[in-house]
This record gives structure tokens, sequence and C-alpha cells, in this order.
């Protein structure tokens, strides 16, 4: 069995000789040790969109509190190949799925078990302690992988809760221009032809953004699309309270499984909306190039009109500048949507975090995710740093300091206070949580983990603009306001995609490609007949290429998911 004191002993050996520079996303150098004293982790992080140094108040105060810097490699084409080649994935290693790319881990023996030389009782004592449920999944998860051979204990995924009782906080909200809604007399949107119409009602009254460019209703971006368009399966979720699962999109509240393609089915019917949309002039035209950053600029920019996700919404326009000009992005939802909201859970997710097998310093790499998995280190990292951004009361209530609140209503807001850049510069680029931002905060009276639910966050109206927001709703949160109309909980279980054959996967990619393609071509058709006639192709060639044993797969997996469901809702 290794011991940890000979890895230290090592690594001090190879220290000595080593030249410590920057690693590649390719080839990172693992874990080295600094002169002065300070330890270098290599972070693959398949979640992260930056590469290099961590850099920021995080790098301070991870440096000053734990003696680590993080180099941040991101995912990317063959990087996950080339480090498995290598046998070496880095020192911490974060996952975007459980079903993907971290069984070939598993299975090569490329992480390091928690659970040897008693790394999880040394070094990880508060996840151990609080996070039963969610080790106990990975274990079980082990199991499935290995067939029955191994149960070691790899890590834990994402988005843990203390409890299972109560949902998330809505994230999708549903954000649209309120002072340009308040202009139009607040006109009743009871469905998607209403909102539509109030879309085009709202571009004729404000046609130009704060840079004087052409203002859409909505920006779009293909970063994230997976199996299918991003944006029009999550507008469908959004809408229908149907969540994506696989090839297709998965009702909750039924089990009912609708395929991508299936005629009449949500996906196909939302991407004639979005076409609908684009034919009005509402869409812009450079979606399906852009990549996000570009998009959440238009954004911050007052570019577009809506948006069903917080980030890209109020998140991204709700400035102090905009604000106190009486402009505001909030939410206002269709009533005949049920949008989405995820049931806690005290398994997790499947984001993984875990240690590589070849770490240097797998005590190191565990005291990280151990901080970060406490109430200081979940805190700190969500507002930045404790007795400057945020803190407590007297009474253990949290609050944001007035600097605290100008970063959170525009990160791009400079931190001073002996920490350089911008708050944005400075936050976690691993881009991965621990506990679920709706988590109850062990540390506060009561609260959770997110501002939006703290008494002092929601005490005043943060501009008049808002204040009208409240009176014509009758409602103090975002929350709130979701809670009265209809909604879908999705209820929190271990279900986690079976892995695919390398066979499926071939055909999988091929499937999936010209989903994707040819939706994008179809929202960009010029007429209702060109529309028509993209979809009969995009359904020829998909099933040219093995659709429907992919909707097999697909099925199967909602079979699965909801036997899970069923069995702790019943």
């Amino acid at each position: 069995m290794r011991k940890l004191f000979s890895k230290k002993f090592l690594s001090v050996l190879l220290a000595s000789s080593m030249v410590v520079g920057s690693a590649s996303a390719l080839t990172g150098c693992g874990g080295s040790k600094k002169g002065d004293g300070v330890i270098k982790l290599d972070v693959y992080s398949q979640l992260a969109n930056f590469s290099g140094a961590q850099t920021g108040w995080s790098a301070d105060i991870l440096r000053d509190k734990l003696g680590i810097e993080l180099n941040i490699i991101p995912d990317g084409d063959s990087v996950f190949e080339t480090r498995m080649e290598s046998g070496n994935l880095g020192d911490l290693v974060v996952w975007g799925a459980d079903n993907d790319k971290y069984p070939l881990a598993v299975k090569n023996n490329l992480l390091f078990n928690w659970e040897e030389d008693d790394l999880l009782d040394t070094e990880g004592e508060y996840i151990k302690k609080n996070m039963p449920d969610a080790l106990k999944k990975n274990k079980e998860l082990t199991k499935t992988i290995t067939n029955g051979a191994s149960d070691a204990l790899y890590g834990f995924g994402a988005n843990v809760a203390l409890s299972s009782k109560d949902h998330e906080s809505f994230f999708y909200t549903w954000d649209i221009r309120w002072d340009l809604y308040k202009q139009l007399g607040y006109p009743k949107v009871k469905n998607l032809d209403d909102y539509r119409k109030v879309l085009n009602d709202m571009q004729k009254i404000c046609s130009k953004d704060d840079a004087g460019n052409k203002v859409y209703a909505v920006s779009l971006w293909p970063d994230w699309d997976d199996a299918m368009v991003m944006y029009v399966k999550a507008f469908a979720t959004a809408y229908y309270g149907y969540d994506e699962l696989a090839l297709g999109l998965y009702d909750p509240k039924t089990g009912t499984y609708y395929d991508a393609l299936q005629d009449d089915g949500p996906y196909l019917e939302i991407l004639q909306w979005f076409n609908k949309l684009y034919q009005d002039g509402l869409i812009d035209p450079d979606s399906m190039s852009q990549t996000y950053d570009q998009m959440i600029e238009k954004v911050q920019n007052g570019g577009t009109l809506f948006s069903i996700f917080n980030y890209s919404g109020s998140l991204g326009y709700n400035t102090k500048e905009h604000t106190s000009a009486g402009k505001l992005m909030y939410s206002m939802k269709p009533e005949d949507a049920s949008p989405i909201v995820y049931g806690m859970n005290t398994q997790g997710g499947d984001r993984i975090w875990s240690i590589g097998a070849k770490t240097e310093y797998p005590e190191k790499v565990m005291e990280l995710i151990n901080y970060l998995s406490t109430p200081e280190g979940r805190m700190t990292m969500e507002y930045g740093p404790q007795g400057y951004t945020w803190d407590y009361d007297d009474q253990k209530h949290p609050y944001l300091t007035d600097i605290g609140k100008k970063c959170m209503s525009d990160k791009n807001t400079t931190m001073g206070g002996g920490y350089k850049g911008s708050y944005h510069d400075g936050e976690l680029q691993i881009n991965n949580i621990t506990w679920s931002a709706d988590a109850t905060n062990p540390d506060a009276a009561g609260e959770t983990y997110n501002k939006e639910s703290w008494p002092s966050y929601n005490a005043e109206a943060g501009s008049d603009i808002e204040q009208d927001w409240r009176d014509k709703t009758g409602c103090t949160t975002i929350n709130e306001y979701m809670e009265k109309g209809k909604y879908t909980v999705s209820p929190g279980t271990s279900f986690s995609k079976d892995t695919q054959d390398d066979t499926l996967k071939t055909t999988w990619n091929q499937v999936t490609t010209c989903v994707k393609n040819e939706s994008w071509n179809a929202i960009y058709a010029k007429s209702d007949k060109e529309f028509a006639s993209i979809v009969a192709k995009m359904k020829k060639n998909a099933k040219k290429y093995g659709y429907d044993e992919c909707v097999k797969w697909s099925r199967e997996q909602a079979s699965r998911r909801k036997a899970l469901e069923d069995a702790i809702t019943q």
C-alpha cells in the first residue's frame, strides 16, 4: 500500500530537479512544489472555460489558507484521450458527467481511491461526516462500472443537499425586459403566441442597444449543444417542464418520453417557434456561430429582450447603470408555462469531484475539496472573501457588504482591499460546486447558500423599476413569483445514464451531429415551407445514421429513471 509520507518525500526529491513551468492543456506537469513552499496543482476540469493559472482573490485565499496554486486545464478536442494515454489526468479532476469518460478513468485505474491510506478520514473529515449519501452513490457507481469487482470511492457529485424534502431555486426564470413590458401596459401573456407578440412589440419600441446595435428578442450560442440544440431543448424544459434526457425530453410527472424528432413532439414544436422568431427578425443572426462570451456581451449591452435563463438574462443585464436608468430584466412567465425545478438531492449530481491517481499530493487535493465543501469554503467561493464582500451579523444571518453588492450586480467591479483585478477575475475557474446553492448553510441562522433567500438581500427593492415589478406581481422574490404559478418538480434520485459501447457511441455521434446541424438550419429557414423541408431532411438522414437505435437506448434510460423516481415518491 502506498503511503502519503512516501509520496511527500518523493515529491520533495522531484521538486529539487524539476523546472516548474506552466502546464499546457495537453501535458500538465502535475503537482509541483515551489521555492516558497506553495504547491501548484493541475486541475483538469471538463467544466472549465479557462486555461492557465487561477488568479485574483480566490487565488490569494487558496494560497494563504491551503498553500496551493491552481493551474486550470479545460477539456477540448482529444485532451482527455491524450491525458488518459499518459496515465496522468491531473491532480484534481472534475467531470462534466459520470457516464461518458469517467467510467474509462475508473476502469483504467486513473483515479485515487479516497479510502486508501485513510485519505478521507484524515483530510476529508467534513465531507465524510456530512455527505454520506453522496459518497455511497459514488461507491455504488464504481460497482456498476466494474461489474461488482470493486466499490472503491473516487469522489462525489456536485449539488449535494442536506435534505431531499424541498426543491432548488428556479433556474428557468423567464427573464424579460420588464421596463419595456411596463411601457406596453403589462399585456396578458397566456401562451407562446402571446409571448411572441410581446417580443415583436418590444422590439418596435426598443430597436437599438446601448452601443447602437440592433436589438433582438434573443441571442443564442452553440457552445453547449449536446445531443440537440441546447437552447431549443431548454426552452421546451422551461415551457413544458420536460427534462432533457439523452436524445429527447422526459416528463417527470408521467414518465412519458418524447424523442427529439417525434412528430408533434416538444423539440420540433419549439424548433418551429424559434424559426417563427427568426422570420420575424427577432433572433440574432450570429447565434449559430458565436461563443457564449460574445452572446453575454450583447446581453450586457441591452441587445436582447428575453432569456429563459437567469444567467443570460437578469444576472447579465441588471447592472447599477441599467437599473438606475429604470431598465430591468426580471421574471414574466407565460401563464401556461410549467418550468421544471429540480428536487434537492442528498446524493448529489453527476459532475464529479475526484483526484488523479498519479498526483504527488493526494492529501493536498483532498484538503482543497474538503475546504470547498465546508460552509466557509462554499460561501467564500460563491461571494468572495469573508469580512470584505460578505459576512454574518450578530445573529448569524449572512449579508453582502457594500462592495459585495457592487460585485454581485457587476462582476467586473474592481475588488480593491488588497485584491488584484475585478471580482470576475478571481472567480474560481473550476466551474463546479460542492453543496447546492439552495442547501441549508449550517453556519447561518436558517438561511441557504443562495443569497436570493436571505432576508438581508430581499429587504428592499434595489431600484424603482424593481419595486414596480414587486407591486405588479405582489411578490418580493423571483422564487416567490415562480411558486405562485405552474411548475414541475423533477425528483432527485441516484439516476445516471448508462455508458454507451463504442459502436453506439459512433452511431450516436453521427445522429446527434445531424440533429444539431439541421436544427440550426431549420431555425434559419426563410419560410415555413423551407422549415418543413429541412426537418424532413433531418429525419431522413438521422434515420439513415441509426436514429432508431439511439432512441431505443434513450427510452431505456427513461424507464430506469422513472423506476427510481417512483421508488422515492411512493
